[in-house]
């Protein structure tokens, strides 16, 4: 009879930490009655509360704009977020870049290998020929239950546990 052997990777799946509770954030775009509406360039990126690096999670812009003004362009808009880092971000980055939504609400799973602890989401909402905001929701990871509301081009962010 042979002896049975385990190989490393098949070892490692053991020893690996198990992920943290997921938590969820759920974007509302509202529907504007305005003569022209664009769709909102929209950044979210997560601070922690104690300082340190802003970490991206997402950002949707025009990206299919081609020609003399690519849609990164108008990214600077995003002006918290811009300053925050987005302007060091090479995009399209992958898992993080995505089109401009229509109104509507928007589900976005915050990444795993987040550590427990203090931290502010912030969502921004920029818009040609309309306005700007920003919302900040404070938050605690794991088992986030948060929210926050914008008054113009965001609605309801909500942070909950999936």
């Amino acid at each position: 009879m042979r002896p049975i052997l385990l190989s490393t990777p098949l070892l490692a799946l053991g020893a690996m930490p198990t992920a943290a509770a997921a938590e969820t954030v759920s974007i509302t775009i509202p529907q504007l009655k305005v003569a022209e509406y664009h769709r909102p360039y929209v950044a979210g990126w997560l601070e922690p509360a104690g300082g340190g690096s802003a970490r991206t999670l997402f950002v949707w812009y025009d990206v299919k704009k081609v020609g003399r003004e690519p849609g990164t362009k108008w990214l600077a808009d995003l002006r918290s977020w811009w300053r925050k880092g987005g302007r060091n971000l090479k995009l399209p980055a992958d898992g993080i870049s995505g089109a401009t939504r229509a109104p509507g609400t928007y589900r976005i799973a915050l990444p795993a290998d987040i550590r427990p602890g203090t931290y502010t989401l912030h969502v921004e909402a920029a818009r040609e020929t309309g306005g700007r905001e920003l919302v900040s929701v404070p938050l605690t990871i794991p088992n986030a239950t948060a929210t926050g509301a914008g008054t113009s081009e965001l609605g309801k962010i909500i942070v909950s546990p999936r």
